[in-house]
């Protein structure tokens, strides 16, 4: 994280210096009408001698107004481009940073801690960011000139009289920031806990609904936004002593120099027009010491957001060479030798002597209960998890001494979860790559079984659907997420209980075309239904991550033991389905 932001500022170094030296041009221009006020009024002791004088000190003042404006705006424009560019970049690179983590660690992750990176955090990053480097300079240069400027038209005594006040506003603001601190933290955590609930409440809103749950759900929203309000308020007072300190610095040190001020003009220490500048000069010192709490209470969420931000970018990412040229293609041979694996923050093993052996053409079936390893087997053999040296081979080679990309290339791997962007049918199935012309798609809906509803839909291939496919059945869905696999030209195509919204009609057609697909390649198949791997090649059954039997299907049913109780338990709930298991 540290890195990226002196890659920001280092980007923007000469936009950075126009915009100091413009905010010390700015600030410089603004000492003078303070002072050529003071002079106009000396002079007005005698107007007729001062005419003159007057005259041009008034057009001088009005020019100078045109410049502060002037250098005022353009600064301005200036921070706000490197505002907006740090915003883009951060978000750039917390997004490829989110692509390139490993799954394992992103999984971690909550949705709303996700969305609040990308949202609160960058914007208080860049909030601060964007400010610190100008207000910090404005501060300085404010003090330099300005006290300056004041010892030497007006009177050194006079100045310490009217700063003190201001300093020991600043002390007692000072002593404030521990508080504010603790109150920031506690509202962050408050803040993604309701953003998460909220996110969860809109994911599953039709469960909620189905089980009449609206009331719980809305009462614990009453209670996490409750938390939030009254730490919000903890913070708000906070914040509110800050400008009280402030202010109180602030007006006493413009009373304190008003009295002893008005004492040195009657003692003829100073003239009218002096008094009245060093009090234009007050004026302008108001608004860095106003900054103090501003700088104060961002600087303290600026550390919380940044840490956050910081944690994310120092997340593991996977070792994967991203080469577009790279079309090395697998045979599909796989052998897993003795495989046993359990997760980094896990003690048991999830899979135990797991050993596998896949020809090329071949077909194999995994069947077990949730919780058994199979999809970890999978995640393994894409390389989203690490894999143990010398337990996985491709094609003789060790899956380690493979690129990453080279596997996921040559992978069809249909998940379970049959995700869909909110985007159309087309780009669903091409995975938003346009290597693929609309016949091609078309033929590969054609084998899943979903074009002629495809057909139907007002735009066709390219209808969009909702959010997740919201407007698609959870049958239609499945069958989009399949079309990817006869659209890909891959040596290994892995479904991973992928039938299980299909009706018996549709499910054997689309073995029946998936097992024409796979006639040269690799094929697996995870599931939990004898009629969808009754066919494959071999069959294994996996228990508590462990290998428990193994065979084709008619060998299987004749040992009469786990494999054979599936059987058993799917013909006694769908009865007069016997022909499908068989």
């Amino acid at each position: 994280m540290n890195k990226i932001l002196k890659n920001l500022i280092k980007k923007h170094t000469i936009l950075l210096i126009i915009e100091i030296i413009l905010i010390g041009v700015n600030i410089y221009l603004l000492t003078v009408p303070s002072k050529m006020l003071g002079q106009i009024i000396d002079f007005l002791y005698d107007i007729s001698l001062n005419k003159q004088s007057i005259m041009k000190a008034t057009y001088i003042l009005l020019g100078i107004c045109v410049l502060i404006l002037i250098s005022r705006v353009v600064w301005k424009m200036i921070d706000a481009k490197i505002s907006r560019n740090i915003v883009k970049e951060l978000r750039d690179r917390l997004f490829e940073k989110m692509l390139k983590t490993d799954v394992a660690k992103i999984q971690t992750l909550k949705n709303g801690d996700i969305m609040s990176h990308f949202v609160r955090d960058i914007n208080q990053v860049r909030k601060f960011l964007s400010n610190a480097i100008t207000l910090s300079v404005r501060f300085v240069l404010n003090f330099a000139i300005v006290a300056y400027t004041m010892i030497q038209s007006t009177n050194i005594k006079l100045t310490i009289v009217g700063l003190c006040p201001i300093v020991i506003s600043i002390i007692l603001i000072l002593l404030t920031i521990k508080k504010l601190e603790r109150n920031y933290n506690e509202a962050r955590v408050k803040f993604t806990e309701l953003s998460e609930y909220v996110q969860e409440s809109t994911d599953s809103i039709r469960t909620t609904k189905a089980y009449v749950g609206e009331k719980n759900q809305y009462d614990e929203f009453m209670n996490k936004n409750t938390d939030l309000k009254n730490i919000d308020l903890k913070v708000i007072t906070s914040e509110t002593m800050l400008g009280i300190y402030t202010n109180m610095g602030i007006g006493l040190g413009m009373g304190m120099a008003i009295l002893f001020g008005s004492n040195m003009v009657l003692n003829n220490q100073i003239t009218v027009g002096d008094f009245v500048a060093f009090n234009g000069y007050m004026l302008i010192l108001q608004q860095p010491i106003r900054w103090i709490p501003w700088m104060i209470k961002h600087f303290k969420k600026y550390q919380v957001s940044y840490k956050r931000l910081d944690d994310m970018f120092k997340m593991k990412e996977e070792k994967v060479l991203i080469d577009s040229s790279n079309s090395e293609k697998l045979k599909g041979d796989i052998e897993i030798n003795n495989l046993t694996y359990k997760y980094p923050e896990s003690s048991e093993n999830v899979l135990e002597n797991i050993n596998i052996s896949i020809k090329s053409g071949k077909s194999l079936g995994i069947i077990g209960v949730i919780g058994s390893g199979k999809t970890t087997l999978m995640n393994l053999l894409l390389k989203l998890y690490k894999v143990p040296n010398g337990n996985i081979f491709i094609d003789g080679r060790d899956i380690n001494e493979i690129q990453t990309d080279t596997i996921r290339n040559n992978i069809c791997y249909i998940t379970q979860d049959n995700f869909l962007f909110s985007t159309s049918l087309k780009e669903n199935i091409n995975l938003f790559r346009d290597i693929y012309d609309e016949d091609e798609i078309m033929e590969s809906t054609k084998s899943s079984m979903i074009y002629d509803e495809i057909k139907e839909m007002s735009d066709g291939i390219n209808t969009i659907i909702g959010e997740k496919g919201i407007d698609l059945s959870g049958g239609q869905k499945q069958r989009v997420v399949i079309s990817r696999a006869f659209l890909n030209d891959s040596s290994i195509l892995i479904f991973d209980d992928t039938f299980s919204a299909l009706d018996n009609r549709t499910e054997e057609s689309l073995l029946r075309n998936i097992r024409r697909l796979t006639e040269n390649k690799t094929c697996i198949i995870i599931s939990n239904r004898i009629s969808d791997i009754k066919h494959c090649d071999e069959i294994v059954v996996l228990e508590h991550g462990k290998i428990v039997e193994r065979g084709i299907h008619r060998d299987l049913l004749a040992l009469k033991n786990k494999y054979y109780e599936f059987y058993k338990n799917q013909a006694e709930k769908s009865r007069g389905r016997m022909s499908i298991l068989d």
